[in-house]
C-alpha cells in the first residue's frame, strides 16, 4: 500500500500548493495553463490509442462501456459522491463537484495505475506507483489552481481503488498480461483522449460513464 498512499499524499500536497497558489495566478495564466495542459492530455491519450492492435476491439468497449456506464448512470454517482463531499467539508467552490470527477478519473486511467498497483501488492515494488505520484502531483498543482479544492478530494479515490487493486494484486496477476495490458492502455487512452478534450471546453464528454469500457477491454483481451 505505500505506493498508493506517497500517491495520495502526492496528490494532496500537489492540490495544496495549486489552491495557495491559485489566488495569486492572473486569469489570463490560468487560462493559458490549462489550454496547455488539456492539449498534453490529449497527445497522450492519442499516443495511448494509437498502440491498439485491435481498433475495432478498441472502438466496441468503448461504446459498449459507454452505453453500460450511461444505463447504470455511473458519472451521476461519482456527482453525488462529489456534491456530498462539497457539503461535508462546507465548500464553496463552484467547480468543486467539476474538478474531483475529472480528475478522479484521469488518475484512475491507465496502465500504470494497474501495474503500478500489482507490483506494490505482489512483490512491495512501488517504483511505477512512485514516478505516477510525481505525474499525479504535478497535474494537481495546475488542476487546483484552476478548479479549486475539488481536486485534493480525487486523493480520496486513488486511496480507496488504487488501493483495493493493490489489496487483491494476488489475485490479479492476469491483469499484467501482455495482451490485457495493451487493450487496457489503448481504451485507457480514448478515455483520457476525452479528458483533454473536456479540459479545453470543447464539448462535455460524461467520461465516468466511460469507465466500464476498461472492464469490457480486459474481458476481451481474456476471452475474445
Amino acid at each position: 500500500m505505500k505506493g498508493t498512499i506517497v500517491n495520495s499524499s502526492a496528490i494532496l500536497a500537489g492540490s495544496i500548493i495549486g489552491l495557495s497558489l491559485g489566488s495569486r495566478i492572473p486569469q489570463r495564466i490560468k487560462t493559458i495553463m490549462m489550454q496547455a495542459l488539456g492539449l498534453s492530455v490529449i497527445v497522450i491519450g492519442l499516443s495511448m490509442a494509437l498502440k491498439a492492435t485491435n481498433m475495432i476491439a478498441t472502438v466496441a468497449c468503448v461504446l459498449g462501456g459507454a452505453v453500460t456506464g450511461e444505463l447504470l448512470r455511473i458519472e451521476q454517482g461519482i456527482e453525488v459522491i462529489g456534491r456530498w463531499l462539497k457539503n461535508r467539508f462546507r465548500s464553496n467552490s463552484s467547480t468543486f463537484v467539476e474538478g474531483f470527477v475529472m480528475t478522479s478519473v484521469l488518475y484512475l486511467t491507465g496502465a500504470m495505475v494497474i501495474v503500478g498497483a500489482i507490483q506494490d501488492g505482489t512483490t512491495g515494488d512501488a517504483s511505477t506507483l512512485y514516478i505516477k505520484s510525481l505525474l499525479d502531483g504535478t497535474a494537481s498543482l495546475i488542476f487546483a489552481s484552476t478548479l479549486g479544492v475539488g481536486v485534493a478530494f480525487s486523493a480520496l479515490s486513488v486511496l480507496i481503488v488504487q488501493g483495493s487493486l493493490t489489496l487483491l494484486s494476488s489475485s490479479l496477476l492476469f491483469l499484467q498480461e501482455p495482451t490485457v495490458l495493451s487493450a487496457v492502455v489503448a481504451t485507457g487512452g480514448v478515455l483520457i483522449l476525452g479528458i483533454g478534450i473536456n479540459i479545453l471546453e470543447l464539448t462535455k464528454i460524461r467520461l465516468g460513464n466511460m469507465i466500464p469500457a476498461l472492464v469490457y477491454a480486459v474481458l476481451w483481451a481474456l476471452y475474445l
